[in-house]
């Protein structure tokens, strides 16, 4: 019995113990979170003092650009009233000096002498009785001598009654608005709701690359609704929020996701064109494009391309010379001022009544038969899923494919120079073609 009194005692007792360890060690933890309470508010009194010797000199620099308003308002105050002095005093010795004329010419005897010059000084002295009365007597100080301001520091007497501590933390997740987010053509929207209870500095608004990859930053800033531009065609993109302040970043919002346009819809862009110099015309709502010099001039469409397959076509308009127009796609920073095809940043199709050429960095193969004449269509089919160019003309395939291993961002373009009016159809799905 007394063995088994034992085992019970011993087990109590080693319970006990784990107890006292696990307590000895919380006092150590209290006893450490007691020095970092004293480290942090020391380090917050510092802040806190810093803060407030800021905002004394910022009353201070107020006070001095307050106190230099008043010595300017005061210097021109002075400055006028001198000036009212010295006129006053000007005309004051005016009529003075009218005055004693006066009386020396009332002592003439000869009245002969008097009748010249008394009815002019009758004049000059009811001249003088009317301007002094319109000048002098009723006249008043331009300016007042009294201060008709005062200082208005209410506001900021209750800001400094009000200049307390706030609990700061990191804000909550905001919420994106699905029926104010939108996607158009190749561009989404996204809007959100700001997150209750939390004070915000900003927001971060992030997208994945429209197949599911990683996220990246597009939009750092205060406002609550975001358009992203340039993005790629037939691609949904995941788009997510977070709200961050000075205390830290929350949680992402819930994904959305937003699909941009399955075929792209674009026009000729004057700007990327070259602007108004270029000699460039467009109309139509910037889809037709005409020129009238005989230089080759480059027009470029408003998107640029670098994933997807896109198809667009060109309507003949009017085709009177004997030129070449040509047709296909550039980098940005293509030569606006030669024929497409012409330099290393585009690939073309350069065509005429009878025969077209496929062309790169001014070298020209492959010659076809089969021209274009005013109501032709020209078909530009750009395949970056197999990074290849190829043309059509009136629906059929011109030729092979022109150009293979295209990679990196690409626009519609054409070159064209003056008898030349094209128009350019978008929005159109891609035909069918035999790669070979």
């Amino acid at each position: 019995m007394s063995l088994s009194f034992q085992t019970e005692l011993s087990h109590n007792l080693q319970q006990l113990s784990e107890k006292a360890r696990s307590t000895t060690e919380f006092i150590q933890r209290l006893k450490g979170m007691s020095d970092k309470v004293t480290e942090s508010c020391m380090e917050f009194e510092r802040l806190v003092h810093a803060q407030c010797e800021a905002l004394i000199q910022a009353i201070h620099d107020r006070r001095e650009y307050l106190l230099e308003a008043i010595r300017m308002d005061k210097d021109t105050k002075i400055r006028i009233l001198k000036d009212q002095q010295s006129n006053c005093t000007g005309k004051l010795q005016q009529t003075t000096g009218l005055i004693q004329f006066c009386i020396e010419a009332l002592k003439e005897t000869d009245s002969a002498a008097f009748l010249q010059v008394g009815s002019m000084l009758i004049n000059r002295v009811a001249n003088t009785d009317m301007t002094w009365h319109q000048e002098v007597t009723n006249a008043a100080p331009r300016v007042s001598p009294i201060v008709d301001l005062t200082l208005d520091d209410a506001a900021l007497a209750r800001a400094i009654d009000n200049l307390n501590f706030i609990q700061m933390k990191a804000p909550m997740t905001p919420t994106i608005l699905p029926t104010d987010c939108s996607a158009e053509n190749n561009s989404v929207t996204v809007a959100w709701q700001p997150p209750n209870h939390s004070t915000v500095e900003g927001y971060v608004l992030e997208l994945d690359d429209g197949s599911g990859g990683e996220f990246r930053e597009v939009y750092c800033g205060k406002e609550t609704i975001c358009t992203v531009d340039g993005l790629h065609f037939n691609s949904m993109y995941n788009a997510r929020v977070k709200a961050f302040n000075s205390a830290g970043e929350g949680e992402y919002s819930e994904l959305i996701g937003l699909q941009t346009a399955e075929v792209a819809w674009f026009t000729f862009d004057p700007v990327l064109s070259g602007g108004a110099g270029s000699g460039l015309i467009f109309s139509k709502n910037n889809a037709t494009v005409s020129v009238e010099g005989w230089e080759h001039r480059v027009a470029l469409g408003s998107v640029g391309f670098s994933r997807g397959v896109h198809y667009w076509e060109f309507t003949i308009d009017n085709y009177t010379a004997e030129t070449d127009p040509a047709f296909g796609v550039a980098r940005i920073d293509v030569a606006r001022n030669k024929m497409l095809g012409k330099d290393e940043k585009s690939f073309a199709m350069y065509i005429d009544r009878q025969r077209s050429w496929f062309q790169h960095n001014s070298i020209h193969e492959r010659r076809v038969e089969g021209g274009i004449t005013t109501g032709s269509t020209i078909g530009v089919l750009l395949d970056l899923e197999r990074h290849t160019l190829s043309f059509l003309v009136n629906e059929m395939p011109q030729g092979s494919v022109a150009f293979r291993d295209l990679y990196g961002v690409f626009y519609p373009a054409v070159s064209i120079n003056r008898g030349v009016t094209l128009t350019m159809h978008t929005a159109m799905d891609a035909p069918k073609m035999d790669y070979f």
